[in-house]
């Protein structure tokens, strides 16, 4: 396809989308599917129009789903249910490490036992399957900031916190390829990948959120005249937290999302917004024009939730782009069936089982931990963890193998996972 053909072909399905939202938001299926058929109809499996090879062409696609899974990250951090309090987030916690790091193991001993890959292999595959997608998860997120479901949060703060938890064993893996230095023991890759890069991402995160709000809201508040682009704070607060975690070797999508928790929750508590029964703030416009110094007695705007609307409008247009070019990607004449295993192995036992024992103990219904165990869509951050290690120098061989696994359980997530949210989501509600 031409230049001018593919802006032609995203154009269009820009207008459908935007066009017919309502419509969409009714139909029993999710948009990722719409979009993934149409790259399948004009991909190498029917039409031929367009193929892209993921190997080739890896440095591009890891640069693509890098920036659509920042986003998302930031999103949803800035529609997190704020403050942060261990009783409330103790079951996304566990879901993102705990159930993560369950999941990893039992997708490499599926690996080595079942399809006889290298035990590193197994363990970077695992790694890139694990997590749960921010950015094609959107009909089992938070909606909206302040939204008080508590199905959505937890799902919503899993996939947040997993993008950055999954990394760990995304160099684990590679070490054991000879691909990363890991130390003696691994005790380097524990204590500079794990501990170090896990506490540092929070801590710049939380910093970069909290030191962002207290200066937005400095300048609102002392001149009514002062205006803010929060669009262009909003993205510059993501390079800025996600750049410095990269210089210093921290996880850099972990503090992207607390960043956003951060300065929703810095912003909120400047606003002097109350708590209510479920120990959540929400902004009070009272209590905000006592704090404001505003001589208007207007509210001053707060950046996470003005530029909230821009950040999804992106997110939606790089789904849009992602998902089509998943579709190129795919050759069903290759199908293989060791992938279509690995697939049905995440699906029905290694999610289920590692949510379900990641949960053990907590206050979460047993109704609640069976719906999370199904909902564990694989998407576009799992693309991303193949491409930065296809760059790492994965051998080609591997690769490749690696690349259709993944590919196919992304595809069948997409489809099995939307087909079946909104009439599992609708029946939870409706109990």
């Amino acid at each position: 396809m031409t230049n001018a053909q593919w802006f032609l072909l995203i154009g269009l399905l820009m207008l459908a989308r935007g066009l017919a939202a309502t419509t969409i938001m009714r139909l029993p299926i999710t948009s990722a599917i719409f979009y993934l058929s149409v790259g399948l109809l004009l991909g190498p499996t029917f039409l031929g129009l367009f193929h892209f090879d993921p190997i080739e062409q890896s440095g591009v696609l890891e640069v693509f789903t890098e920036i659509a899974v920042l986003i998302s990250l930031f999103s949803a951090g800035v529609k997190m249910p704020v403050p942060l309090t261990l009783k409330r987030w103790a079951a996304p916690i566990r879901l993102a490490w705990v159930s993560m790091s369950i999941t990893v193991g039992l997708v490499a001993a599926f690996c080595y036992f079942v399809l006889d890959l290298p035990i590193g292999a197994g363990i970077l595959l695992g790694a890139v399957l694990a997590p749960t997608d921010p950015v094609l998860a959107t009909d089992v997120q938070v909606r909206h900031a302040g939204d008080k479901d508590q199905l959505r949060f937890v799902l919503t703060c899993e996939a947040g916190m997993n993008d950055g938890s999954a990394f760990p064993f995304v160099m684990l893996g590679l070490g054991l390829l000879g691909l990363h230095e890991i130390g003696e023991f691994g005790i380097e890759w524990l204590v500079r990948d794990v501990l170090w890069a896990t506490v540092g991402a929070i801590l710049i995160g939380a910093a970069g959120g909290a030191l962002l709000a207290r200066l937005g809201w400095k300048l609102r508040g002392g001149s009514a005249k002062h205006e803010v682009l929060d669009d262009l704070v909003g993205l510059g607060l993501i390079a800025v937290v996600y750049g410095l975690s990269i210089w210093l070797k921290a996880w850099g999508f972990l503090a992207v999302f607390f960043a956003g928790v951060a300065l929703r929750h810095t912003e909120l508590v400047l606003a002097g917004a109350p708590r209510d029964k479920q120990g959540l703030l929400e902004q009070d416009p009272a209590r905000t024009e006592a704090a404001s110094a505003n001589p208007n007695n207007e509210p001053p705007l707060i950046v996470s939730a003005e530029a909230l609307v821009f950040k999804e409008h992106l997110e939606r247009l790089s789904e849009l782009v992602l998902v089509l070019l998943l579709g190129g990607m795919i050759v069903l004449g290759t199908w293989s069936w060791r992938a279509a295993g690995v697939a049905l192995f995440v699906f029905c036992i290694a999610r289920p089982v590692s949510v379900w024992i990641g949960l053990m103990g907590s206050s979460t219904s047993h109704r609640l931990r069976q719906i999370t165990g199904w909902f564990g869509v694989r998407g576009i951050g799992s693309i991303y963890y193949l491409m930065y290690s296809i760059q790492h120098g994965l051998q080609e061989e591997l690769a490749r193998e690696l690349t259709q696994i993944t590919l196919t359980v992304v595809m069948l997530s997409i489809y099995v996972h939307g087909i079946s949210v909104k009439p599992l989501m609708d029946r939870f509600w409706r109990r």
